[in-house]
């Protein structure tokens, strides 16, 4: 029984939820600050390194360029040539620049025989450098 007065409305609930929008903005502000602050707090070494006058780095390798086209036909170097003749060729290459570098450039269809003999004659010449040229 109310006796003449009026119900009242319940008061204010506290919250039970916590309004996280303040704390996010909070901590990305920070996160701003440190990302600028961090690399200017990094020391910076002052050194004085020591000079030092060293030979003329080495020429790069003479490049043999061998390829093999479909006939069978051999190229050393955008020029036909024999297969007999490619032999002493590089013989006589190796030994002028033992450092050189064979690029050999094989088509599909020569058979794997021809390429190995190519690749052994180069070995015979002392070329220890070879590489393969593909497409990609």
């Amino acid at each position: 029984m109310n006796f003449g007065r009026f119900g009242r409305a319940p008061g204010a609930q506290p919250m039970h939820e916590i309004n996280m929008t303040p704390l996010i903005d909070v901590m990305l502000v920070l996160l701003v600050i440190f990302m600028l602050t961090a690399p200017l707090l990094t020391p910076a070494l002052r050194l004085d390194l020591p000079r030092a006058d060293s030979a003329q780095a080495e020429q790069a390798p003479q490049i043999l360029q061998v390829a093999l086209d479909a006939s069978g036909q051999a190229y050393l170097n955008e020029q036909p040539i024999a297969m007999e003749n490619l032999r002493l060729r590089l013989l006589e290459l190796g030994r002028q620049a033992p450092q050189a570098e064979l690029q050999l450039r094989a088509d599909t269809a020569v058979p794997y025989g021809q390429v190995v003999s190519v690749l052994d004659a180069a070995q015979q010449a002392g070329i220890q450098r070879m590489a393969f040229a593909t497409k990609h």
